[in-house]
């Protein structure tokens, strides 16, 4: 058994077992009572990769495998000598959030290509999450399948069953027996154990699939043509009220629906027509304290599945392609929706190479002309876990000479690779060039990260450069003429003596900005953290400081405040803490505070989340902002941010959510009201009612809306 905190490579041939044909019904209830579960073969020589690698662990876990001609089934028996009292589930929602929550957890490489797999994930609850994994390091967490899970809590522990269908997995066909790489891992979160079979290293995660078992025996049918339909209708009322008192009602009635027709195993067409978002989670509002563009991400589904493939989706600041582009009249100030009439997506990925593109067709209105989006994809894997890829986006808006718009188009061309000289290094690089016909610009971004991650070390390098003419018409960057260094690292402590310390993590980062196009300094700052101590139990605690040196050389302005054109040096210090964030009652806070600019700022972020039972959980976040003689005006200005949350849940189908926000510095407040009921796998009625309202005027938008869908595969 290893023991030490160190990487080892995969083993040269890798551990196995096998499925078990069944030739009797599987009823799944989580019980495993057929006895076909006592004729399989039983995997439990899990190894333990935390709180510390290696050695005895305390919770065992065994897994059964079995199959017939339709579903692929995992009967999972998880220990636990306390049963009932010691589960830890937040709350039921689906695509529920890793490290807070009890969880078992598969890992699925059908065509055994050591750089992919699909995860299915329950807690004992039978809440579901699943997602796909590239690399271990691209995950697309917001990938659905149809499948089903079924759990039952005992004494002595909780059971799992899966059954998976074969059609809702992609593999190629096989006349013989047939071998699947597979991993298995569970968090038992009491004590933050995690344990995964095969050994797996400690630095790694259990999606790294270059280490993964082999599960053989299995007699497949012929790859389903796997066709998903998803139709929807939906009824929306509207009112808005103006400032001046004027109030306009509409009632829209609506239908579209997306198509999923999974070609071969490895080639997946999604289509989408009038499409409709209503059920999207909304934005939250964020007071930018910063001199940089602030990033809301994707949250619309059909945009979301499969993202990762485009080239800068894991790369923070810079995305030639980034989805909110579409049907979204200005992403960047998260302005209102734009119809979409249709759209295609394709993806086409085997162990050599990835093809991926998708046309979206945006429709006009009365106030911008339609617009057409349209991104390819190629992606060239080398080596054991090497590729390098080009990208195309291609953007054009279409003239309207009624509304007075002319022809406008946008084109970037991107290349980009991953290199993993060996499992503990990773790469990345990316160059990119835009040209926009506004004005006949032409512009540049590019970025490089190498890092390394050891059991007892992480360092690495990030630089990024977005020239002044970069415009991506169809992405994002963080800021224009601005190149950004950051060095940095963290050493990675786990003691032995003191148990209730998991890690001890020391370390600094620099971020240094200059101007692009003449190298003139921009900013500074040394993100310093001498104490940065993740507890056993989960809680985390951290003092930082930061020295920062500014050239503000243009106008600017942070919540309204001037900041005058000057040379500025500060230190920031920060407080921040959560508690263990697993348990009925969760806490975290932080506090900021020092020189800021030519005054002084301190930031108070308080929030706590209350779940007595799974069946409710309350959350609530506040932020405070104080101002003190900044700017050239010298102002004092305080701001809040006030975020409300409720969930309820009659079971992991039927629930409810409640979403409040009020925001002291536009003087906005904003309700989002949803209900849901699953009545069968993946098909869902919702009721959703938003508002948004300004408390010192009598503007308010108001929408009801009705939402059915349903999922029918074939």
């Amino acid at each position: 058994m290893l023991t030490a905190q160190t990487n080892f490579d995969p083993p040269a041939i890798a551990p196995s077992f096998r499925a078990t044909p069944t030739f009797e019904s599987i009823t799944l209830d989580g019980k495993l009572s057929e006895s076909s579960w006592q004729l399989a073969e039983v995997v439990k020589d899990f190894f333990r990769m935390e709180p510390r690698q290696g050695g005895k662990y305390l919770y065992e876990t065994e897994v059964r495998v079995l199959f017939d001609k339709r579903n692929l089934y995992f009967g999972v028996f998880c220990k636990d000598s306390v049963g009932r009292k010691g589960i830890r589930v937040q709350d039921y929602r689906r695509d529920f959030i890793y490290g807070d929550n009890d969880v078992f957890y598969l890992q699925l490489d059908p065509q055994n290509l050591k750089r992919y797999c699909v995860s299915f994930q329950t807690t004992p609850l039978g809440t579901q999450r699943d997602l796909q994994a590239f690399d271990d390091t691209n995950r697309d967490s917001d990938w659905d399948a149809l499948w089903r899970v079924r759990t039952h809590v005992t004494d002595s522990g909780y059971y799992a069953e899966f059954a998976i269908p074969f059609k809702s997995l992609r593999y190629d066909k096989q006349t013989d027996s047939a071998s699947w790489g597979v991993t298995f891992a569970r968090m038992a979160r009491r004590d933050y154990e995690v344990t995964a079979y095969p050994q797996i290293p400690q630095a790694y995660s259990p999606y790294r699939m270059t280490y993964a078992a082999q599960m053989k025996g299995l007699v497949l049918p012929p790859p389903s043509a796997n066709i998903r339909i998803q139709p929807y209708g939906l009824v929306q009322y509207t009112k808005n009220r103006s400032a001046t008192e004027q109030i306009t009602e509409s009632t829209e009635w609506k239908a579209g629906g997306e198509i999923k027709w999974a070609i071969t195993p490895h080639s997946v067409l999604d289509v989408t027509f009038n499409t409709d978002f209503a059920q999207a989670d909304v934005d939250r509002a964020v007071n930018n304290l910063t001199r940089f563009n602030v990033f809301f991400p994707e949250r619309r589904q059909f945009f979301l599945e499969n993202s990762g493939v485009y080239a800068g989706a894991n790369i923070e600041g810079i995305n030639p392609f980034f989805s909110r582009t579409i049907g979204l009249a200005n992403s960047q100030f998260n302005a209102g929706s734009v119809p979409i009439d249709a759209g295609l997506r394709f993806t086409d990925r085997t162990q050599k190479r990835t093809w991926a593109g998708m046309y979206v067709r945006q429709r006009a209105t009365d106030f911008q002309g339609a617009a057409n989006f349209g991104v390819m994809r190629y992606l060239k894997n080398y080596g054991k876990q090497n590729n390098m890829g080009a990208m195309i986006t291609h953007r054009l808006d279409e003239t309207d000479p009624e509304k007075g718009l002319l022809q406008q188009q946008n084109t970037t061309v991107t290349v980009d690779g991953f290199i993993r000289p060996d499992d503990t290094w990773t790469i990345q690089y990316l160059a990119s060039a835009s040209r926009d016909n506004t004005n006949d610009s032409l512009g540049f971004a590019g970025s490089f990260y190498a890092g390394r991650f050891l059991p007892k070390w992480y360092y690495g390098w990030v630089s990024k450069v977005v020239s002044e003419k970069y415009v991506p018409g169809m992405g994002f960057v963080f800021a224009q003429n601005t190149i950004h260094h950051n060095p940095g690292g963290y050493f990675i402590w786990r003691p032995r003596k003191w148990k209730f310390i998991r890690r001890f993590d020391p370390g600094f980062f620099v971020n240094y900005y200059h101007d692009a196009n003449d190298l003139s300094f921009q900013q500074a700052d040394l993100y310093l953290f001498p104490i940065y101590t993740i507890f056993q139990d989960g809680s985390f605690f951290e003092y930082a400081i930061t020295p920062t040196w500014q050239n503000i050389n243009f106008n600017f302005n942070i919540l309204g405040i001037p900041i005058a054109q000057a040379t500025y040096y500060y230190t920031r210090h920060r407080l921040n803490y959560r508690t263990d964030q697993s348990k009925k009652i969760a806490m975290n806070g932080s506090y900021e505070f020092g020189d800021y600019y030519n005054g002084k700022l301190a930031t108070t972020n308080v929030g706590a989340r209350i779940a007595p039972i799974p069946n409710i959980a309350i959350t609530f976040n506040y932020e405070y902002n104080d101002f003190a003689a900044v700017g050239s005006e010298l102002r004092n200005q305080y701001t809040s941010l006030l975020t409300g949350g409720l969930r309820l849940a009659w079971d992991a189908n039927i629930q409810a959510a409640v979403f409040y926000q009020y925001n002291s510095f536009n003087d906005q407040g904003r309700w989002n009201v949803r209900g849901s009921w699953q009545f069968a796998p993946l098909s869902f009625l919702y009721l959703v009612f938003n508002e948004t309202n300004f408390t010192t005027s009598l503007e308010r938008n108001q929408s009801a809306i009705c939402k059915i869908s349903y999922l029918k595969q074939f």
